[in-house]
């Protein structure tokens, strides 16, 4: 790894043999074994991503944000954590970690997220889920299930054994 094209702050807890690419911003995240985080993604504090994922370039993986093992997530997808997102209070001062509530989402084990797609914060994808490319995640997604579009919405369940 090079220094110079990585901001990685010493709170990060990494795994064994994690991949990093150039042109990250990690900071107080935890990273599970064996995962790979491409170039430009930034990893807020409080999020956690498991063993044997990869997270391609451009990604946004903000706090409040758990994924679990062996999940995919394409490039330059984005998860929010703040449904009433403001930059100032009434009085036009900039508002603080104080002024407003991390809303958590769970990412579990085995799902894929295509390219492009954003989630809204406080959902849950359940396990060995597919985001089409470009959705957007507004409510929960059952196991097993692929769904796409803006809203997301179910395409079809994934049949067992199916590629």
């Amino acid at each position: 790894m090079s220094e110079l094209f990585q901001s990685i702050a010493s709170d990060v807890k990494l795994g064994k043999d994690v991949k990093i690419f150039k042109f990250v911003n990690l900071y107080g995240c935890t990273i599970g074994d064996n995962t790979k985080i491409g170039a430009f993604v930034e990893i807020q504090k409080n999020a956690v991503i498991g063993k044997n994922c990869k997270i391609s370039s451009h990604s946004f993986i903000c706090e409040g944000v758990n994924i679990e093992d062996n999940v995919f997530v394409g490039h330059s997808v984005t998860f929010i954590n703040d449904m009433y997102p403001k930059a100032a209070n009434e009085d036009g001062t900039l508002l603080t970690d104080k002024d407003w509530q991390v809303v958590k989402t769970f990412v579990k084990k085995g799902t894929s997220i295509g390219s492009g797609s954003t989630i809204l914060g406080g959902v849950t994808i359940n396990a060995n889920a597919m985001i089409g490319a470009g959705s957007v995640v507004t409510k929960d997604v059952p196991a097993n299930t692929i769904v796409a579009g803006n809203p997301a919405k179910i395409i079809r369940k994934i049949l067992e054994g199916a590629k």
